[in-house]
């Protein structure tokens, strides 16, 4: 009798996993201060946030905290925990285009760039990290949105904003000391986001 446990499956190469409940998933974005304490202090983006420009939301906490220097690069300085409506986030996955070519979903570049150009939101999947902020051989989501999309973002999907910079520096210095551990007890629980194939057949996954 074999009583050796299962070797888990592997990770998928492309998934969404994500803080979530039944109503709303959580994503990152990093700030300098005058901007990410406002916003966590009121629930919203202060009037000095640009709505003109593309902000990109990320899943994935570790990833942010790759992107951000676990919030020690200057203009990234405060960390947010941005509670979304699941409702908001699939719209926007639903109007979102790879942010490469894929010639099997895409057709030919010139088509490729044209849906580019015209979608409100566009999906970049980068390597996920691990604690010591190497890539993993499986990639995260990132949502660009633009548009519309930005502002239905501020205006009606937002439902919590926190300020995780503590959660960050505190992590950060667990890693420094090697205790790896504690660390990972630390880090936000993220599970798998089921979405059907009607929201992701046209992302690759």
């Amino acid at each position: 009798m074999n009583d050796r446990p299962a070797e888990p499956e592997p990770e998928p190469r492309f998934r969404i996993r994500a803080r979530h409940t039944e109503s709303t998933l959580t994503v990152y974005q990093a700030y300098r201060p005058e901007i990410g304490d406002a916003a966590a202090r009121t629930g919203r983006f202060p009037s000095t946030w640009s709505r003109e420009r593309m902000t990109w939301i990320k899943p994935s906490f570790l990833w942010m905290m790759y992107r951000c220097g676990w919030g020690l690069k200057e203009g990234q300085e405060t960390v947010l925990a941005v509670e979304i409506s699941r409702e908001g986030f699939e719209w926007a996955l639903r109007r979102a285009c790879l942010s490469h070519h894929v010639p099997e979903l895409h057709g030919d570049r010139a088509d490729w760039k044209w849906q580019l150009k015209r979608a409100p939101t566009r999906v970049q999947w980068d390597p996920e990290r691990d604690l010591q902020l190497q890539p993993l051989p499986y990639r995260s989501l990132q949502l660009g949105l633009s548009g519309e999309a930005v502002r239905r973002y501020a205006d009606e999907w937002i439902v919590a904003v926190t300020d995780v910079t503590p959660l960050a520096h505190e992590i950060h210095a667990l890693v420094r000391d090697g205790d790896l551990d504690s660390a990972a007890r630390l880090l936000p629980e993220e599970r798998p986001y089921a979405a059907g194939d009607d929201v992701l057949a046209h992302l690759g996954v």
